[in-house]
């Protein structure tokens, strides 16, 4: 899956700096930023310059300009500032990974039988693929291996007839293993039907090409294609019953563009919620916002799918989406192999303030990043988000996927004021969370400005929703298409869009919580990770304030928590910035003041714990009652379970 991450989570951000004109003089694309836009276009075209973007949000255009022209502008003791390297290829190479030499996948999902499976297997690269050995256990009810075929390949019945029952590590000679081109079914047929279609994660396979090459059936659920489980396990569901489903709620997702299909251009009850398109690249609303990548499908059906539920065939009340009835607004600025222009997504930003009141967005999903390259105050985009929240949108960041080192979260994430989500997974077990950890992809922080990040995190591994067929992320990685057509994806991408759906259910609660207001509730809701001694099981650096949960934060949630420590109109004015509580010695180590008493010596399982549980709440109930805390422990984990008990007691209470 590492491959999928790098395509489907978050585009770097990339563009051309120079230009040939017509006589070979090289053109510059720059940006100049003063006391307003209108300054630095009058100065950029008073000297010749071609204006590519005028963004008042942050007083700056893009220009292109030859290097003279830039020299004569630079003159002016108008220009407060100019980045001329926009294509941002300064940034340092993180260390070289090897080459894969496996280009072969299988699909994450099989097509189920009642006497076995057909799997299917990509051989993506140029290269032949030669099945060498195949593993393989089953349910004991199926009898014995009937037959197993690659393609039009039959493999011969003397290579199992000897394994032992319900196991089989099957050894292909050269002369009978067949071959893998493109696309091929690998089918395994048992001798006993059974009545009840075994699961896929009845069954263990890995099939092997070569020494070096294999491939592995993951676990699955039992009904990915109708019943999305993330929309259940944060709660989402129980509110879609009682019909909170995000109506009246503007979701902005600038991203890779929409594909227009009828879950996500129509609500719950047909009507039409697209409510607008913009394509930054091109600085229109006319051209449509067609999405080559598939990426900002993908995260608009996160947010907003508005198909039922259904399990064992019967409607669960819930919707595939987080918030089903959402408006969304589209914003493009990523092409079709992930890249955005720093400008462009700057537009995006600017259009999507502009237009604030027109749509009524109140949430903004950014599930992109990019290696901090200056303060946070000074990024471009960072600029742009502190506008868009002191506008009243709530902006959802992803924290990246360049975990598990400390310092990865990228930008907007590294911003102190949004909310920067950070992925969790479930080891494909939608029913508890006993064994929901945290992958080593999703970023960690601390920030450059020492602000812990992220601040939360969320589902986020193999999750299901629609995209464009013929994207560029469904050609890269067929081997994520289910047999019913959608698309599985895994980052704090998908984490994010879990997010800003949530906020949007939030916000039809309380239209009139502030941006700040959303982050207090949050993340003073969100449940750590707690190992059964009561220290952390992750650092705050990994999992932010913890689990998000929608549920408490609607009943326990407060207001007037968010941001406390910052200033936002001071740090959007330059005169004041600010530093976070992170530590950082001479020998490169981080911490924070007291972390080394509050965190878990040892590295928590990636799976299933019997330590780690989330919450304070399930960590007090799971205690014995004659459990009393050691005299000094950092958390007073039984005062806050007893003053959450007392106030969920008092709302229950009859008015």
């Amino acid at each position: 899956m590492r491959a999928l991450f790098h395509i489907a989570l978050f585009g770097v951000i990339l563009l051309t700096s120079l230009r040939p004109m017509a006589d070979d003089e090289p053109l510059l694309h720059v940006m100049l930023q003063g006391d307003s836009a209108a300054s630095m276009r009058s100065l950029a075209e008073t000297h010749g310059g071609k204006l590519t973007h005028y963004l008042p949000i942050i007083n700056a255009v893009g220009a292109e300009l030859t290097r003279a022209q830039l020299d004569a502008v630079l003159a002016s003791d108008d220009v407060q500032r100019h980045i001329d390297d926009l294509a941002l290829n300064d940034q340092p190479d993180g260390p070289e990974e090897p080459a894969d030499t496996c280009d072969v996948a299988g699909s994450v999902e099989i097509v189920r039988g009642n006497d076995g499976f057909e799997w299917y297997l990509y051989n993506k690269g140029d290269h032949a693929a030669q099945l060498t050995e195949l593993e393989i256990s089953w349910p004991e009810a199926l009898g014995a291996i009937r037959s197993i075929r690659l393609g039009e390949k039959v493999l011969p019945s003397s290579a199992w007839e000897t394994q032992a029952a319900q196991n089989a590590h099957i050894k292909l000679q050269p002369e009978s293993a067949p071959g893998l081109n493109n696309r091929q079914a690998l089918d395994v047929r048992f001798t006993s039907p059974v009545a009840d279609t075994p699961l896929q994660s009845d069954y263990h396979v890995v099939a092997h090409f070569g020494a070096e090459c294999q491939t592995k059936l993951l676990p699955g659920y039992p009904e990915n294609n109708t019943d999305f489980y993330y929309s259940t396990v944060t709660g989402a569901e129980q509110l879609h019953i009682h019909g909170v489903k995000g109506g009246g709620v503007t979701v902005a997702v600038l991203d890779s563009g929409l594909w227009d299909h009828p879950a996500l251009t129509l609500d719950s009850t047909g009507k039409n919620r697209v409510l607008a398109r913009y394509d930054a690249i091109g600085d229109s609303e006319h051209e449509g916002v067609f999405d080559e990548s598939g990426h900002g499908t993908h995260l608009t059906s996160v947010i907003a799918h508005s198909e039922q539920t259904f399990r064992q065939g019967k409607a669960s009340g819930g919707y595939k989406g987080i918030a089903p009835d959402s408006s969304i607004v589209a914003i493009k600025a990523f092409n079709e192999t992930g890249q955005g222009g720093m400008l462009d997504i700057v537009r995006g930003l600017q259009w999507a303030v502009d237009n604030r009141e027109k749509y009524q967005i109140r949430v903004l999903n950014l599930s992109f990043a990019a290696r901090p390259r200056w303060p946070y105050y000074l990024d471009p985009i960072n600029q742009a988000v502190m506008r868009a929240w002191a506008a009243g949108i709530t902006v959802i960041a992803a924290a990246g996927n360049e975990g598990p080192e400390n310092m990865t979260v990228g930008s907007p994430g590294n911003l102190p004021y949004i909310i920067t989500v950070g992925a969790v997974t479930d080891s494909w077990t939608a029913d508890t969370r006993e064994d929901d950890y945290i992958p080593d992809f999703s970023s960690r922080g601390p920030t450059p400005a020492a602000h812990i990040k992220p601040d939360i995190v969320a589902p986020g591994g193999h999750i299901t929703g629609i995209t464009r067929p013929g994207s560029s992320l469904t050609r890269d990685n067929p081997e994520y298409a289910l047999p019913g057509g959608e698309f599985v994806m895994t980052g704090s991408s998908q984490a994010a869009a879990v997010v800003s759906g949530l906020v949007a259910l939030l916000l039809q609660l309380e239209p009139e919580l502030s941006p700040d207001d959303v982050k207090c509730k949050l993340l003073g809701t969100a449940e750590p990770a707690i190992n059964a001694d009561g220290l952390l099981a992750y650092s705050p650096f990994t999992q932010g304030q913890g689990y998000v949960n929608l549920s408490r934060a609607i009943t326990l949630g407060e207001r007037g928590c968010g941001n406390q420590q910052l200033d936002l109109s001071r740090d959007m004015a330059l005169q004041e910035h600010f530093e976070g509580p992170a530590i950082i010695d001479s020998q490169g180590n981080i911490s924070l003041p007291g972390l080394a008493d509050m965190l878990a010596t040892e590295a928590t399982e990636k799976g299933y714990s019997e330590d780690r549980v989330w919450g304070v709440k399930g960590h007090i109930e799971r205690l014995p009652e004659s459990y009393r805390p050691p005299l000094n422990h950092p958390f007073p984990w039984q005062e806050m379970y007893e003053l959450e008990r007392q106030k969920i007691e008092e709302l229950s209470k009859p008015d």
